[in-house]
């Protein structure tokens, strides 16, 4: 009997964990990928805004951005001008994750 409900509450955790996944499929993307997915259209795969949206748009590269992190991730969470808002798309740990992932573009690495 007890490893009947062991076995059911097992069932029962990983079939949650499934859902959870499938309802925010961004989470288990890295930064990288989230980047390209989400960012790489207007600000181009290298980070210099270099792409048709992105000059039809205005946008400057992050090599020349004098944002602080905190600025960044403010702008990608709440949007400013015509960037959109990600707040309720991206949790905070994948903004956090894009803004370091944004810091190496500018490096060059």
């Amino acid at each position: 009997m007890m490893k009947k409900v062991i076995r059911t509450a097992i069932v029962f955790w990983l079939a949650c964990a499934v859902v959870t996944m499938l309802q925010s499929p961004a989470a288990a993307q890295s930064s990288a990928e989230l980047y390209k997915s989400k960012c790489a259209v207007c600000h181009a795969a290298d980070g210099s805004g270099n792409t048709p949206i992105g000059t039809k748009l205005g946008v400057k590269g992050f090599k020349t951005s004098k944002s602080t992190d905190a600025e960044m991730f403010n702008i990608t969470k709440k949007g400013k001008g015509k960037m959109p808002a990600y707040e309720n798309k991206l949790t905070d740990d994948q903004i956090k994750g894009l803004v370091q992932y944004i810091r190496e573009l500018e490096k060059g690495k």
